[in-house]
């Protein structure tokens, strides 16, 4: 990620941001990290191929066993902590909660996805401890980048997160409980080169 200009003056809030346009680079997805615009580097072809997948798989899942949610991509989401000055956005979500009035999706998503790209490995996991702070949030989903892998964080019954998350690999089947979702790993990976890669 590469931070770029801001207006002058002081930490941009949320709300400045949801207004603001980018004069560098306006095509990229932008992030609020703690009051800075900080962009996206353009995704590699095996993110956007497992972004791709990752979309397919829990939209037909949620079109069979789950029609009330939806599969979001790109939703901008603010953590409870610091909400001020934080929107981040993950690249994927699932949401259960009804299309508001006016077109607006409703802001309580139950599963957050995020692909590990190595350029940014350290702020999108940054992004993943501002998730823990989102009540609606049971499950986040880290898919590896660059290795057929995952991590599964889930929250406890007790509304407690994990020390570690669950980790898996290419031969392991995931399961996302907040949505009732089972498929091998290795189904994310279907269209890139990583599964290969393994031979």
């Amino acid at each position: 990620m590469t931070a770029l200009r801001k207006p002058a003056g002081a930490d941009m809030t949320v709300a400045e941001f949801r207004e603001w346009e980018p004069e560098e680079h306006p095509e990229r997805r932008w992030q609020l990290f703690d009051g800075e615009p900080v962009s996206m580097a353009p995704a590699s072809p095996n993110h956007q191929r497992i972004h791709a997948e990752a979309t397919i798989l829990l939209g037909v899942h949620l079109r069979e066993r789950r029609p009330e949610c939806a599969v979001l991509v790109a939703p901008g989401v603010v953590p409870r902590v610091r909400s001020a000055i934080n929107h981040r956005v993950p690249d994927l979500g699932v949401t259960c909660a009804p299309l508001a009035s006016g077109g607006e999706v409703g802001t309580d998503p139950v599963l957050l996805v995020e692909i590990l790209p190595p350029s940014n490995e350290r702020l999108t996991r940054a992004n993943v401890w501002a998730y823990t702070t989102i009540p609606s949030v049971a499950e986040i989903l880290l898919l590896g980048g660059v290795r057929v892998e995952a991590e599964v964080l889930r929250r406890g019954a007790d509304g407690s997160w994990p020390e570690a998350p669950v980790f898996l690999d290419a031969e392991d089947e995931l399961e996302l409980a907040s949505i009732g979702f089972r498929a091998p790993l290795r189904s994310f990976y279907r269209t890139t080169d990583l599964l290969a890669a393994r031979r």
